[in-house]
């Protein structure tokens, strides 16, 4: 029980726990976001949220990168800060630009996916990562 109460924590919990945080939010965000916006590019692109008047194309092709790419380097642990960044930025625009003026429940799964990937980029990847084994 003194442990479960404990703040203290040991090098071995912290690389696991952002191992699984990588893991998890990658994988979820690559295959229920990233895959179905690939697949669904056709019927997507004409409707798509326009960033900043980017035009909806591109904005999705954006978003794919982001959500493709950048979610399967997470998960490798590859460049997980400079994969963070583009993740944080898409999500942030669902947020606050495609999202805007919904009730905040619509945004839940954005705000979990943003948070997430903000933790990674100030917390960087772990030693269980590509670029753990890289810096040894």
């Amino acid at each position: 029980m003194k442990k479960i109460l404990s703040i203290k924590y040991g090098a071995g919990a912290f690389n696991f726990s952002i191992l699984l945080l990588r893991v998890f939010f990658g994988v979820l965000l690559l295959s229920k976001h990233g895959y179905s916006k690939m697949v669904k590019f056709e019927e997507l692109h004409t409707r798509f949220y326009s960033f900043l008047g980017m035009g909806s194309t591109f904005s999705l092709v954006l978003a794919i990168f982001a959500e493709v790419i950048c979610a399967a380097f997470i998960i490798l642990g590859l460049f997980t800060r400079l994969a963070a960044i583009p993740l944080i930025i898409t999500m942030a625009v669902v947020v606050f630009g495609a999202d805007a003026g919904k009730p905040l429940a619509e945004s839940e799964l954005a705000i979990l996916y943003l948070g997430a990937f903000t933790t990674l980029l100030l917390c960087g990847p772990g030693k269980i990562s590509v670029d753990g084994m890289i810096n040894k």
